[in-house]
Parts: C-alpha cells; structure tokens; sequence
C-alpha cells in the first residue's frame, strides 16, 4: 500500500533537513516511539507503542537510511518492523523530499507500505486516514521544534502508545463521510 501525505513547517529548508535528519530528536515527534538504540551513523532500533482498542501492540523495529541526498532534499529509509508477540510484521520504504517554500519549507512523505499477519487484519481498511492524522500530530511537534530552534524536547522514559482506537474510529468516520458525499 502506498502513503502520501504533506506538511509545511515555518523554518527554512536547511533548518529543517538538519532536524529531520538527526533521528534521536525526532523519533520524540512520531506517536508511540521510542528509540532503542543507536546502531550507527545510518542505523537505529526503535519500539513503536499502538494501542487498538483492547489490543496493545508494540513493534521492534530496524530503521536504515538508504539514501541521503542534500542537495535534492531527499532522504529514503527502509524500516523492518516485527511485533513483539509474533502477530505480524510490517516493511516500509519511506521516501521524504523538502523543497524551500515562501515563509517555510514543503515536506512530502510517501511511504510503501507492506503488513503481514494480524496486524494486517487490524488496521487494513484505515491505515491511510490513520496515517494522515499521526502525520499531522508530527508535523505539529516538529514545526514545534523548528521555533524552539531545534530544542530539544523531554521524551518520557515510556511513550504513551499511539491511541488507535480513536485513530482508528476518526480514520473510520472520515471515510464514511468521503463515501457518503459521493
């Protein structure tokens, strides 16, 4: 399945590619994240916390960047995620491009995204609404953190799981009133 999604953030290009692109003062930014471990300059261990309904999931995941390129303003990372009880896995290619915009910078997300097992049958039907509504919530913290200069922000010690269930009830509703304006 492929994801799209768009934000701007009020800071320069530069400012921006150098956030985006310093994994640990980000991962904070994503809901439900948590970096693990810093296993080198292009790589990184991370637990993603998702909470559906009764359903608490946690996904270990292995996070490569790919490809980095500055000058394009393009960088792509490929995640290996697995979770934690076995219930599935998911694999995605995540391609970001900033391009310099008047007064801010343009980021444009597009993710390939693969789930297997379980977890496919969960989140199926909703993932891209799902999908636009934590990009929404990232892009927040991380215009955020452009206007603080790029501070850094406390993450507590255990992130609270992303809230699926109304994620997931918003993602529903959102389609439903799409399907029924047509």
């Amino acid at each position: 399945m492929r994801l799209e999604n768009a934000f701007e953030v009020p800071a320069p290009r530069d400012d921006a590619w150098r956030l985006l692109n310093d994994v640990p003062a980000v991962v904070p930014c994503m809901p439900g994240a948590e970096l693990v471990e810093v296993a080198g300059e292009n790589e990184w261990k991370a637990k993603l916390h998702v909470k559906l309904g009764p359903i608490a999931l946690q996904f270990l995941a292995d996070v490569t960047r790919e490809e980095m390129d500055e000058g394009g303003g393009r960088v792509v990372l490929a995640v290996k995620a697995r979770e934690a009880k076995g219930r599935g896995s998911a694999d995605a290619t995540i391609e970001s491009r900033l391009s310099g915009r008047e007064g801010g910078t343009q980021v444009e997300i597009a993710t390939d995204l693969e789930l297997r097992g379980a977890v496919a049958q969960y989140g199926r039907g909703v993932v891209p609404d799902v999908a636009t509504r934590l990009t929404d919530q990232f892009a927040r913290c991380i215009a955020a953190k452009l206007a603080d200069g790029g501070s850094e922000t406390s993450p507590s010690a255990v992130p609270a799981p992303v809230g699926g269930l109304r994620l997931v009830f918003a993602a529903l509703w959102s389609s439903l009133s799409r399907r029924a304006r047509r």
